[in-house]
C-alpha cells in the first residue's frame, strides 16, 4: 500500500444505511407477502368472523415478523455524537462530524457522516460494517479496515470491540448477541407451535406455547441488557464522549414478549373459567353455525304424500 502526500489513501467503498440490510428486507417482504395474500382471501370470510381472523393472523404474523426481524437489526444498542476530531492518520486536519455506533446481535455499524459532508476536499459519509457471527472473524475485518485507510474515528470505535482491546466490549457483546439469538429463535420455533395448536382443539397447549414465546423473548431481552450491569470503556472522541442507550430493536422486542404473556395468559385463563366461550372465540365458525340454526325456519314433516297412504275418505259398500 503506497502513501500519497504522506497519507494514506482513501478507496471509495458501497455503503449501507446503517439500519437497513439485505436479510432484513428479505424478511420484511416475506410477511408483507403473507399479510396481503390474507387479506386478498379476506372478503371470501362471510359475517363477523372476518374481522376476528383479520386480528387474528396480523397479530400473529407481527409476532412472528418481529421474532425473526431483530436477529438482523442493529438498533439494539445506538450511541451517536456531534464532535470534533481527527480524519486521517498521519494528518493534523480535523472535522466536524455526526458519529453514530449502531450495535446489534451480530456485529456492529459505525457511521461518520460530516457537518457538512463536503470538507478538506473531500465528502466525508461513511458506514462500515463489523461482524462477529457464526462464519466471520471480527479480526480479519478489522485489518480490512485498516488496510483501507478509513478514517480515525471509525477505526478508534471498530478497535474497541476487537478482541485483544482491554476495554472487553467484544466478549461482552459478543455472548450477549449469541444468547439473546438463540432464545430468539427458540421462540420463534415455540410461536410456529402455538399457532399449530390454536388452530387444533387443543387451546389450552396453544395458550402454553405462546407463554413459553413471550418467555424467551423477554430472557432475550434479558439477556443482551445484562451488559449494562458491566461499566462500559469509555468512547472520547475529540471533546465529546459517545455514550450508549438500548434501541428501537431492544424496545420492540420486550413489547412483543409482554403481549405474547398477555395473549398467552388469557388464553390459559379463559380455558379454566369459559372454555365454551374460548372455543367459540378461538372458532366463530361455532357460533354462526348455532345462530343460522335458531334462525332458520323450524323443520317441517307435513309430506303431501303423506295423505295418498292415510286413511280414505271414500265408503265402500256392498248389496247383498
Amino acid at each position: 500500500m503506497t502513501l500519497w502526500d504522506g497519507e494514506l489513501p482513501f478507496y471509495p467503498q458501497p455503503r449501507h444505511s446503517a439500519s437497513f440490510n439485505v436479510p432484513l428486507l428479505i424478511i420484511i417482504l416475506v410477511f408483507l407477502t403473507l399479510a396481503i395474500s390474507f387479506l386478498l382471501i379476506l372478503p371470501g370470510i362471510r359475517g363477523h368472523s372476518r374481522w376476528f381472523w383479520l386480528v387474528r393472523v396480523l397479530l400473529s404474523l407481527f409476532i412472528g415478523a418481529e421474532i425473526v426481524a431483530v436477529h438482523f437489526s442493529a438498533e439494539w444498542s445506538v450511541g451517536s455524537v456531534n464532535t470534533t476530531t481527527s480524519y486521517k492518520a498521519f494528518s493534523a486536519a480535523r472535522i466536524q462530524a455526526h458519529l453514530g455506533l449502531h450495535v446489534g446481535l451480530e456485529g456492529i455499524n459505525i457511521t461518520l457522516k460530516g457537518t457538512p459532508v463536503d470538507q478538506l476536499n473531500e465528502t466525508i459519509n461513511y458506514n462500515e460494517q463489523f461482524s462477529w457471527r457464526l462464519g466471520k472473524n471480527y479480526a480479519e475485518e478489522y485489518a480490512d479496515a485498516l488496510e483501507k485507510g478509513l478514517p480515525d474515528p471509525v477505526l478508534y470505535l471498530a478497535e474497541k470491540f476487537t478482541v485483544s482491546s482491554p476495554c472487553g466490549l467484544y466478549r461482552q457483546y459478543r455472548l450477549a448477541g449469541h444468547y439473546a439469538s438463540a432464545m430468539l429463535w427458540v421462540a420463534f420455533c415455540l410461536w410456529l407451535l402455538s399457532n399449530a395448536l390454536l388452530s387444533m382443539p387443543v387451546p389450552l397447549y396453544g395458550g402454553l406455547a405462546l407463554l413459553a414465546t413471550g418467555v424467551f423473548a423477554l430472557f432475550s431481552v434479558l439477556v443482551f441488557a445484562s451488559i449494562a450491569s458491566v461499566p462500559l470503556c469509555p468512547l472520547r472522541l475529540g471533546s465529546s464522549a459517545l455514550t450508549t442507550h438500548y434501541g428501537a430493536a431492544f424496545w420492540v422486542t420486550l413489547a412483543t414478549g409482554v403481549l405474547c404473556l398477555l395473549l398467552g395468559g388469557a388464553v390459559v385463563g379463559l380455558h379454566s373459567a369459559l372454555p365454551s366461550a374460548l372455543r367459540t372465540f378461538l372458532d366463530p365458525s361455532v357460533k354462526d353455525c348455532g345462530n343460522h340454526a335458531r334462525g332458520s325456519a323450524p323443520l317441517n314433516f307435513n309430506n303431501s304424500l303423506h295423505k295418498q297412504f292415510g286413511p280414505s275418505d271414500v265408503t265402500i259398500s256392498t248389496n247383498l
